[in-house]
């Protein structure tokens, strides 16, 4: 027959040697214990901590222990509720054995999943902001502008231009609006400027 009592009582020690600082004992009947179960650092140095409560049946290891989850931290809820579907599985896998340390183990690596899942999350979310904020750069960027394409814009601007001018005048010549003043006549006909002389002279 299986000595239960014994079997508990190795176990304890066992784990307290393995989990000197994380593990407390709570009360010696029924035999209830925590062990705080912390992750491999994320981003940031965030860290993901779960405390497991552990209390013995009389007939452990052959009816899997009590477990609950008094306190976590980081931890969103339906991680919590993963890591307790995990215990679950775990504790029926392993009946017969004492299994403590192989619950707190599959939580250990529970926690470092969640953390690079949360990795990972967090740097798609980063690649894809930065996919949004290049196109809409795209977007307000229009065409670029080489030497080559300004030259041939600069060309074809001052074509229209001399052409506007062009119309105008001949526009307000036949309208006979702008009546040119002296000073316009000689800018215009360098001739203008020794005609005084030659008619003084004529």
């Amino acid at each position: 027959m299986t000595d239960y009592v014994e079997e508990q009582r190795n176990e304890l020690e066992a784990i307290e040697s393995i989990y000197p600082d994380s593990f407390t004992v709570l009360s010696e009947d029924p035999t209830s214990f925590t062990i705080t179960v912390t992750s491999d650092a994320g981003e940031n140095d965030e860290t993901l901590e779960v405390t497991l409560k552990f209390t013995y049946v009389e007939k452990y290891p052959d009816e899997p222990p009590l477990w609950e989850v008094p306190y976590q931290e980081n931890l969103e809820d339906a991680d919590k509720e993963d890591i307790l579907v995990l215990l679950k599985q775990q504790a029926e896998e392993n009946l017969g054995m004492v299994m403590i340390f192989t619950l707190v183990t599959a939580v250990q690596e529970k926690l470092n999943e969640i953390v690079d899942q949360i990795k990972s999350r967090r740097e798609e979310e980063k690649k894809r902001k930065e996919k949004e904020a290049e196109e809409e750069e795209k977007a307000f960027q229009g065409t670029v502008v080489t030497i080559e394409s300004f030259l041939s814009w600069k060309a074809q601007f001052e074509r229209e231009m001399v052409e506007l001018k062009r119309k105008k005048q001949k526009e307000d010549e036949q309208s006979g609006k702008n009546k040119l003043t002296g000073k316009q006549l000689f800018e215009r006909d360098h001739n203008l400027d020794t005609s005084d002389i030659q008619f003084l002279e004529d």
